[in-house]
């Protein structure tokens, strides 16, 4: 094993997380309505499985799997490793998002299998994604890799991670040491979680209307908090406590921020997502919208120069012009803040799809 997956297993290890293979669990889980027309997702030419695994809390953890109609046949597998908000991933006929959209193309994709993991408390999940911290998380997402060896239609010498936006970045992790085929990454990150919220930061102070001279002074208010926060692991009313100035930087209440609990963006801070993807071999697509203001460009020409180290040529890092964070459509970077999107552009899930045929 080379010596930087044998430091990445190492680390993993001892964090908790790496765990050994085991023989697939049968989990029901039903539907939390009854089935309607249009409840369930369906495509021309495939088969769309509801399917469950148990997380480490015991939760039911839905799955939903895609394949073409060709029994007997083991298909490449696109395992799909998400975002950080409780949105579901779930994407039915008729959707207009952006990124369920992106889900339905993939799934429609000739010759090739999908894997959605829902987050606990999402969908028909068990449990509450509001209180669900990132190791627990991963762990999910892992035990979701595990359980694409039970299909009887999946290729396990051909799978394929599809990383969204948090995703994007620890999409590495996911696979636990095991083979992987490649990578398609998109709006995610690589350095530690501190550089990425105070970049963030900065852009957001800019795009809200502060003026130039104004932000430098304020970033300093920013960097008190994030440090406390981050690097030293305070909660926010521990923080507040002695800088009640700094509680105007905050979004959330004092146990969560966007949606999550606190220890969840602690635990990011925790990674090192460099090392994980120096371990990397094998082909990665990376992409980042022109009007991504959540995430730094420059994290995806770092991420294709450090695979590209281990095998030349191997990852490609692109711009999606017009496109924000997952996939929307914008006319400018105003309107992306904003969320004023346009029609979602086609052509780059013919983009993306294109890619996973040729690495196939």
């Amino acid at each position: 094993m080379p010596l930087a997956k044998t430091m990445l297993f190492a680390a993993l290890i001892a964090w908790g997380i790496a765990s050994p293979v085991r023989a697939a669990e049968v989990v029901a889980l039903p539907r939390k309505a009854p089935p309607s027309p249009g409840r369930d997702e369906t495509y021309a030419g495939v088969t769309v499985l509801y399917d469950a695994i148990r997380d480490g809390a015991g939760n039911r953890l839905r799955l939903i799997a895609t394949h073409p109609n060709r029994p007997n046949l083991r298909f490449p597998v696109i395992l799909v490793v998400g975002w950080l908000s409780c949105d579901t991933v779930e994407a039915r006929a008729g959707t207009t998002d952006a990124t369920q959209l992106m889900l339905r193309s993939m799934a429609s994709l000739p010759g090739f299998a999908t894997v959605r993991l829902e987050k606990a408390g999402v969908g028909d999940s068990e449990g509450n994604c509001g209180k669900t911290d990132f190791k627990s998380e991963l762990a999910a997402y892992q035990q979701a890799f595990r359980h694409l060896s039970s299909y009887a239609f999946v290729d396990t010498s051909a799978i394929f991670l599809f990383g969204i936006s948090n995703g994007g970045g620890f999409a590495p992790l996911v696979a636990d040491g095991a083979a992987v085929k490649g990578y398609v990454i998109d709006g995610g990150w690589i350095k530690t979680w501190y550089e990425h919220m105070l970049e963030m930061e900065r852009r957001r102070l800019s795009l809200t209307g502060h003026r130039p001279d104004e932000i430098n002074s304020l970033m300093k208010s920013v960097e008190s908090l994030y440090s406390a926060y981050l690097l030293e692991q305070k909660s926010p009313s521990e923080i507040f406590s002695g800088r009640p100035d700094l509680k105007s930087l905050w979004q959330g209440d004092s146990n969560q921020q966007y949606g999550r609990p606190t220890s969840y963006y602690q635990q990011l801070q925790e990674l090192d997502l460099m090392a994980a993807w120096s371990a990397v071999r094998v082909p990665v697509l990376a992409m980042h919208g022109e009007y991504d203001w959540i995430m730094s460009d420059g994290d995806f020409r770092l991420l294709a120069e450090i695979v590209n180290r281990n095998s030349p040529g191997a990852a490609e890092s692109i711009e999606l012009v017009h496109t924000g964070h997952t996939f929307e459509h914008y006319d400018s970077l105003r309107n992306a803040f904003a969320g004023e999107s346009g029609p979602f552009d086609d052509s780059i899930a013919q983009r993306v799809g294109d890619w996973f045929r040729r690495h196939r």
